[in-house]
């Protein structure tokens, strides 16, 4: 099966799994597990951070960082769409009591900044102290630019912010920019970055910024259950990946763009956006049989997806290979003949 719902859903190679099997490990609750600081010291030097804490989870990095930064009944602006506001269960409000300010996201994936500035609470009791501005790079597969990264840290700046970047993919947008993974987590205070999705690993996120806001999220870490202890097993995947994972993600973003321009060839197929590794695509469901549904349909052709109504999103990743693109493409052509 052809699996393009996410890029999470990869396998770990033979020679990660290797890598894992091989793994020196310690108790890292006592700090102890050799291999986990290791990754912990090199995804702060890829990033151009003080410091670095391995997560289990890009939900439980992110909500690290942002009880790290914010008190109770402090906010942060974010993204409308964002993932942190949207999709990780509402932690922050629930567990840290940390209110979102969402404004609205445009097609770049960038925040309206204007928007944003003017959701600044005042120093006034009858407001929530605003705390903290957060980004996500990438979003939706849209790459945002330096430039937009660095006037969201001037905002920030100018009105005593901190800055925290939700870089699940930052690694896809340091290959799409041709630039360093600490190009793009310099304008922020905090970053996290995945190790579960592009990168291939079984799981495992990792939180880098100042020294003093780790130590501050490594306490929040144990209250969210997420201390583990002989996690060098799960941390040399990560190690694998850093070193052999990343510049081949050129190659999904190339698939996806083989892919995106296949099905917009196709009668009754309509691309919404292709970025990086990402192509969003409608179709004209009128045109399939019997009220199928797209998904099953397609299953029965050997490609795996996700649909929300006549729209889906396909992810490529380092299980997805050029002849795959062919197959998918013919899929949908014949789905729609």
């Amino acid at each position: 099966m052809i699996d393009l719902r996410s890029d999470t859903v990869t396998q770990p190679a033979p020679a990660m799994r290797a890598a894992m099997a091989a793994a020196e490990v310690g108790d890292d609750v006592y700090g102890e597990d050799p291999t986990v600081n290791e990754l912990q010291e090199v995804v702060a030097e890829l990033l151009g951070k003080e410091a670095a804490l391995f997560v289990t989870s890009g939900t439980q990095g992110n909500l690290c960082g942002l009880l790290a930064h914010c008190g109770r009944g402090d906010e942060y602006i974010v993204g409308d769409r964002g993932h942190t506001y949207m999709y990780e269960g509402g932690g922050a409000a629930v567990l840290g009591s940390i209110q979102p300010q969402p404004v609205a996201r445009d097609d770049s994936g960038m925040i309206d900044l204007a928007a944003a500035e003017e959701s600044v609470k005042p120093p006034d009791h009858h407001f929530a102290r605003t705390r903290l501005l957060c980004l996500e790079n990438t979003a939706d597969g849209r790459v945002l630019t330096l430039d937009q990264m660095e006037a969201s840290a001037a905002l920030a700046d100018r009105h005593g912010l901190a800055h925290h970047l939700d870089g699940a993919r930052l690694w896809n947008a340091a290959v799409a920019l041709g630039v360093t993974p600490a190009a793009v987590a310099a304008p922020f205070d905090t970053v996290s970055v995945c190790l579960s999705k592009g990168l291939g690993t079984p799981m495992g996120s990792v939180l880098a910024g100042p020294a003093d806001l780790i130590d501050q999220a490594h306490k929040w870490r144990k209250m969210l259950g997420g201390g583990l202890r002989q996690a060098g097993i799960v941390a040399a995947a990560g190690l694998y990946a850093l070193e052999h994972h990343i510049d081949r993600l050129a190659d999904d973003h190339a698939n996806a763009a083989r892919l995106a321009d296949g099905l917009a060839a196709i009668d009754g197929v309509k691309i919404d956006s292709c970025a990086t590794n990402m192509v969003f695509v409608r179709i004209d469901a009128e045109r399939l049989e019997g009220g199928t549904e797209p998904r099953h349909a397609l299953a029965d052709r050997g490609v795996d997806t996700r649909w929300k109504g006549p729209r889906s999103r396909l992810v490529t990743h380092l299980d997805i290979t050029t002849d795959a693109i062919e197959t998918t493409i013919d899929a949908f052509a014949d789905l729609l003949a």
